[in-house]
């Protein structure tokens, strides 16, 4: 087996789409993954075995789990590994969200991280992974330097476009 640094894994394949958002942005950080599906629910043996497989290649990893409705996915894999877990549901589209509390609130002991964007849940497995590799966090701060220079772009654009003259300290 391969060594991909990231492992997401989905509970189903109706996860693909949402699955796919934080591929590409794990590939605009050149970090290499894999996709799976295993759910805590039906096929806990599989999944097991998948965990004990990555666990057993060793090296650094995250693991970003995708799963809706009964997050045990995330609860369950954190469980039997000793990397971090992201836990990354797809926007809930029924129970008014409520199923948002399944990854929320864990059992004393298990302690995923939940990120709702499928790019961040990228950039903080970036950052995780970062602390290991001098070369991803150099690629962390070149993305986060070039967000913020984009932000501070748009503010001088916007300045000069509204021919904006600030007085005591605001804008006139």
């Amino acid at each position: 087996m391969n060594k991909p640094r990231v492992v997401i894994i989905m509970g189903s394949k109706a996860d693909r789409e949402h699955c796919a958002r934080i591929a590409a942005a794990l590939d605009a950080f050149g970090i290499g993954y894999e996709t799976r599906i295993g759910s805590a629910h039906k096929t806990p043996g599989h999944l097991a075995t998948m965990l004990a497989e990555y666990e057993a290649a060793g090296g650094p990893r995250v693991y970003i789990t995708v799963a809706g409705r009964s997050n045990a996915l995330s609860g369950f894999i954190d469980g039997a590994v000793d990397s971090p877990v992201i836990a990354c549901p797809p926007t809930p589209d029924s129970f008014g969200g409520a199923d948002l509390w399944s990854s929320a609130r864990m059992p004393g002991g298990i302690a995923p991280a939940l990120v709702m964007d499928p790019a961040n849940a990228a950039l903080l497995a970036a950052k995780m992974l970062g602390l290991a590799d001098p070369e991803l966090a150099d690629r962390v701060r070149d993305f986060r330097k070039t967000n913020a220079d984009a932000i501070i772009a748009d503010d001088a654009a916007s300045l000069a476009a509204a021919g904006s003259v600030v007085l005591g300290g605001r804008l006139a």
